[in-house]
């Protein structure tokens, strides 16, 4: 029987259809706050642009935006936590909760009537304050990560009473 799982690819095996170079995919590219090149992709909706073409600006009030960079903020400072018995959990919880709270408003978004919409913007209210909570105990393990997490734990905030507002209304 033939070894499906080898790590290494055979090259009489290898497909004849030559991939885009990395840099040609279309949506992947270095975020504009990246400074140097040794940071992985990000997956953004703008296409890339000449490097002579202005910057898109996106509208200030775009909660998907701003809770997609709310959740890969988690991700890039769960990365910096020590891992250990406790932070692990720490971070598991973190992780779910942070990135979700984009997610689960990307759905209310696309909602099916107002009380569709409620129901599902209360969750991203439960998301935002487990972000937070979380990130306040990752702050009382790691008191180094403390500044860091103040940022995040900020944002979360200001999310929940964004959320807040929409869900009274």
């Amino acid at each position: 029987m033939k070894n499906t799982k080898s790590q290494t690819p055979n090259p009489k095996q290898a497909s004849n259809t030559n991939p885009k170079p990395a840099s040609l995919v279309e949506g992947w590219h270095y975020s504009s706050s990246v400074s140097n090149k040794s940071e992985p992709w990000l997956l953004k909706d703008e296409p890339l642009k000449a490097p002579s073409a202005e910057p898109t600006v996106r509208h200030p009030f775009d909660l998907e935006e701003r809770t997609a960079l709310f959740g890969e903020g988690i991700v890039r400072f769960v990365k910096k936590i020590p891992r250990g018995p406790v932070n692990d959990r720490l971070i598991d919880q973190l992780v779910g909760a942070g990135t979700s709270v984009g997610g689960n408003f990307c759905e209310a978004n696309d909602s099916e009537s107002k009380k569709d919409f409620r129901h599902i913007l209360k969750r991203c209210l439960k998301e935002a304050k487990e972000s937070r909570h979380f990130l306040r105990m990752v702050a009382t393990a790691e008191p180094t990560l403390a500044p860091e997490a103040r940022v995040l734990y900020r944002e979360a905030t200001e999310s929940l009473k964004i959320f807040s507002a929409m869900h009274r209304k």
